[in-house]
């Protein structure tokens, strides 16, 4: 197999004296949708932080397309095309969807078009005009996705992106994952909705505790059910 485009290894992060990861080692391959799975409060979103370099406060290795990226300025961690969508979502609430479409830079070749992007997200096309406020929460978080989708990002990192949204929505999003994949973006995915991670992800990590307890391919769920419902408290 191919060298992974991810690699992390022996990952610590602390918020503060709070040692939040213990030791998280993953690979993900370009191409690939990998989910992370856990409870709430396990270090899942802390995770992707500490990848995207928005914790400081962290040791390891994570190499990203063949670069150290552990000394690399969180700006620089954008341009090296790890985009991040966090859960709050970070649409400029007074600016219009076009507006805010317009205001990553482009970091790489590959990036989207608005045309590709409002074929892809056709519920933003209609609303281009509109201000942030205007959005509802479907609606920002496919604008908060097509948003980095622009910048020509290698690696996305989404945390939750199907949290609190109408199922019409969590399935649209569905659907656009597929399509990312398709094209050859590569996804981290953190999701509480298993029956969703299961229709998009290759590959699961599990996370309990700040530490990966168990890794898998999308193949071997049935034998992994009893696990993960003790691990999800399903």
């Amino acid at each position: 197999m191919s060298e992974p485009l991810l690699s992390v290894r022996d990952l610590n992060a602390w918020y503060g004296e709070g040692h939040a990861l213990h030791g998280i080692d993953l690979d993900i391959h370009s191409g690939e949708t990998v989910t992370l799975l856990g409870r709430n409060g396990v270090g899942k979103t802390t995770t992707l932080r500490a990848i995207m370099g928005i914790i400081r406060k962290r040791t390891g290795k994570i190499a990203f397309d063949g670069k150290d990226m552990m000394r690399v300025p969180l700006h620089r961690t954008a341009h090296a095309g790890i985009g991040f969508v966090p859960e709050e979502r970070g649409i400029f609430a007074t600016l219009t969807v076009e507006e805010n479409l317009h205001l990553p830079p482009v970091v790489s070749k590959g990036g989207m078009s608005i045309d590709e992007i409002f074929e892809l997200f056709p519920n933003i096309k209609e609303r281009r005009n509109s201000p942030g406020t205007k959005l509802s929460g479907g609606e920002q978080q496919m604008l908060a996705m097509a948003r980095i989708l622009r910048t020509g990002v290698k690696l996305l990192l989404l945390d939750e992106p199907t949290e609190g949204l109408a199922p019409v929505i969590v399935q649209r999003i569905g659907e656009v994952l597929v399509e990312l994949k398709k094209r050859g973006i590569t996804v981290l995915l953190v999701e509480q909705n298993f029956r969703f991670a299961s229709k998009v992800a290759d590959r699961f990590y599990v996370v309990d505790h700040g530490r990966i307890i168990d890794n898998f391919p999308v193949g071997e769920l049935p034998q992994r059910m009893t696990m993960l419902n003790e691990a999800l408290g399903v």
